[in-house]
């Protein structure tokens, strides 16, 4: 079963760092860039409880690129429109609120 949460920016960026783990997927829709892979890595800088950064390492799981990708969320949160978290036992679909 899949459940939707809608969230801001900065809400997605402290969902993701606090559920999403190593081999997790993740499908992140920015811009007119859909990029769907599994987490290998994810690393945080916070200063005082804000999120800096956060760099997440993916293996793509296109069809026609296969590769491994490290992206700082932080940088393309102003793009995104969706991510898609997926476990073994759950699918949630995180949609960005404008401020």
């Amino acid at each position: 079963m899949e459940k939707e949460i809608n969230l801001k920016a900065d809400e997605v960026l402290n969902y993701i760092k606090s559920n999403v783990k190593n081999y997790d997927v993740l499908e992140i829709s920015y811009n007119r860039v859909f990029v769907p892979g599994e987490v290998l890595d994810i690393s945080a800088i916070e200063i005082n409880d804000d999120i800096k950064s956060l760099r997440l390492l993916i293996k793509m799981n296109g069809e026609t690129i296969r590769d491994t990708v490290e992206m700082d969320l932080v940088e393309i949160m102003d793009d995104v429109v969706e991510i898609r978290h997926i476990t073994d036992e759950t699918s949630t679909v995180l949609c960005i609120e404008e401020d």
